[in-house]
């Protein structure tokens, strides 16, 4: 940070910096050498199998548990014709539900991808690939 000038009518400057619990319980000031220890929230489980496979056919395929915290990602290559949704279930894969955003159809594709479709919160939550090909084979895998 530049250094201020100290102007009138104050004849100081008030200082505030931010500080953090260091290992021993000391409070340790932010600075260039001891920046915030800012991380993504540990969760702790080793990640699941991943969701992966091919197919020349439409069909369900899952169910992928995933850990709740972490992004999805899903991938999708090959030479095919149809479209992919992914869906989620909370009761076991009876009732499976397109992911949606605001409203707006979300996690549907009919071309090759590799995105992160999703993020959990929900440990019950499964996911599936609901695959409608007209034609060739694709290959499938959704994981974290």
């Amino acid at each position: 940070m530049p250094n201020s000038p100290i102007q009138s009518p104050a004849s100081f400057v008030p200082s505030r910096a931010t500080a953090f619990s260091d290992v021993d319980g000391t409070a340790l000031l932010v600075s260039q050498s001891n920046p915030l220890p800012v991380t993504m929230s540990a969760t702790t489980g080793t990640a699941p199998s991943p969701l992966a496979g091919s197919t020349s056919a439409s069909a369900i395929l899952g169910p992928f548990a995933p850990i709740t915290g972490r992004g999805i990602i899903l991938v999708l290559s090959g030479t095919w014709v149809g479209t992919v949704k992914v869906t989620r279930s909370t009761d076991g894969g009876t009732t499976r539900l397109p992911l949606t955003a605001a409203g707006a159809t979300w996690a549907q594709f009919s071309a090759n991808c590799c995105e992160a479709v999703w993020e959990e919160s929900d440990a019950a939550a499964r996911f599936y690939l609901d695959v409608a090909l007209t034609s060739g084979t694709l290959t499938y895998r959704l994981a974290q």
